[in-house]
């Protein structure tokens, strides 16, 4: 058995701090690295991609809407268009900052509200997909386990992977409890890594309501801005190894 680790890192802004790259890049197996559209600045991002690159973890695109303020969690109505172009620019520019740093985008995870969006949008997860064609089509796509976006790319040629969260809860039809209802986001770290490994082993993980939920995940993220993320993260490898659970990037990392 094999699971890749990721987390969302190169998120600090400025002054604005935000989780500990250095550490979760000891831990994780593959980084979604900020694009600056809803956090990260340019300088930060480079060195995060440096110490991916130090550390032979993946790199990943962590691209998104426009959203500074809301760091990325606000839904938007972006015309096709403006998304395509949105998506491929980040995108660019990320690749130029890792060609820099002597590493590859090697995938791309949309984040936060653009993720939950184009689970389930067709419209603009069709934008978000072609947008991935048309700079690099040999990079992966990361997606919500079990969402139509996973059938949408996978018909248009790119491969996906699918994933799970170990901080966030589960509704029983396997979407993600909104941020906004209590009891969104875990924080015990015993009790993520004990479901992080159920889900590995089994394949299932137990929703909010205390239903039994199939996800089928070749990645588990968690989130590197959540209280507690680096012990969290911790854990869940520590448990998942020791099970004899082998903690590997889904493409190879440059090193």
């Amino acid at each position: 058995m094999q699971m890749d680790l990721n987390s969302d890192l190169g998120e600090s802004l400025g002054a604005w701090r935000m989780g500990d790259d250095d550490a979760m890049l000891g831990i994780v197996s593959s980084a979604n690295v900020a694009c600056g559209f809803h956090a990260g600045d340019a300088a930060g991002i480079l060195q995060t991609l440096k110490r991916a690159k130090e550390r032979g973890v993946a790199v990943g695109a962590h691209v998104a809407y426009p959203d500074l303020a809301g760091f990325g969690r606000r839904n938007m109505d972006v015309a096709s268009a403006d998304l395509q172009a949105d998506v491929i620019y980040q995108i660019g520019a990320l690749k130029g900052m890792a060609t820099a740093a002597g590493t590859t985008v090697r995938y791309v995870k949309p984040h936060g509200a653009l993720y939950n969006t184009i689970a389930h949008d067709e419209r603009q997860a069709r934008d978000v997909i072609a947008a991935i064609r048309a700079i690099d089509s040999s990079l992966c796509l990361v997606a919500l386990a079990g969402s139509p976006l996973i059938g949408w790319a996978r018909a248009s040629g790119l491969r996906t992977i699918a994933e799970a969260f170990a901080d966030r809860a589960y509704m029983p039809d396997g979407a993600l409890v909104s941020r906004r209802e209590k009891g969104a986001v875990l924080h015990d770290p015993h009790e993520v890594a004990a479901r992080m490994l159920t889900l590995a082993i089994e394949g299932v993980v137990t929703a909010i309501d205390g239903s039994t939920v199939r996800i089928e995940a070749d990645s588990v993220c968690v989130h590197g801005d959540s209280p507690g993320a680096v012990e969290m993260a911790r854990e869940v490898r520590a448990l998942l190894e020791r099970s004899g659970v082998v903690i590997r990037s889904f493409v190879e990392a440059d090193r």
